[in-house]
């Protein structure tokens, strides 16, 4: 439970928008670590000691210094001005709590699936599950030091379109966090944007047709 960042005080009454935005990705990707860095308060980790009997369902390739996993989902919270508050929730990355996924996908404005590039097919789900909800997101990198790849490997790799954002970030360092979650803000307003200026919408937003004078 402990956290790099301090406790402020409690909400303020003024805030009413909470906007929800989730963190996901294979296990052991670094999603935990991205809502510890970047949260203002101190955040609820569910965080338990792995143990022998996970090992058969647990893959740990590639992460075998591992000794701790997520077994509900994480939760921090960021204040953007008087009225909005941004809620980020971390979501299991171990196969066996997937089913947990689509509840924490209800009511969420966004997603950043967070990315070890040593172990790309351990996004596909995550991609897969985002994809079929209809929920936006971008696609961020986290720095493990392994071997580099252009972007266009990435995104070949992951089926990517061209469309959605893809970031390189270090999940430590709450800076590097923070660009990742303004990159996922940005990236839902450009699209929130090119759906007003369809023709349905411009119809919508422009009331009933007048009836003709007689």
């Amino acid at each position: 439970m402990d956290s790099a960042t301090s406790d402020r005080a409690a909400l303020s009454a003024t805030a009413d928008n909470g906007l929800k935005i989730v963190v996901v990705g294979g296990f052991g990707v670094g999603k935990t670590t991205m809502v510890r860095s970047v949260s203002e308060i101190r955040p609820l980790n569910t965080e338990e000691t792995m143990t022998r009997a996970g090992e058969a369902v647990d893959h740990l390739d590639g992460v075998q210094a591992k000794t701790s996993t997520t077994v509900a989902f994480d939760f921090g919270r960021i204040t953007l001005d008087a009225r909005s508050v941004l809620y980020l929730f971390g979501a299991p990355g171990q196969e066996r709590f997937w089913f947990l996924w689509d509840r924490l996908f209800s009511g969420t404005l966004g997603a950043v699936v967070l990315v070890d590039t040593r172990r790309l097919a351990d996004s596909w789900y995550a991609i897969d599950r985002l994809e079929h909800h209809g929920t936006p997101f971008i696609v961020a990198c986290n720095d493990f030091g392994g071997p580099l790849h252009t972007e266009q490997q990435i995104r070949e790799a992951l089926d990517l379109s061209e469309d959605v954002p893809l970031v390189e970030c270090d999940a430590r360092d709450r800076s590097s966090s923070k660009y990742v979650l303004i990159t996922l803000v940005e990236h839902l307003a450009a699209l929130s944007a090119a759906r007003l200026r369809t023709p349905e919408a411009a119809l919508a937003t422009s009331g009933p047709t007048p009836e003709p004078a007689p």
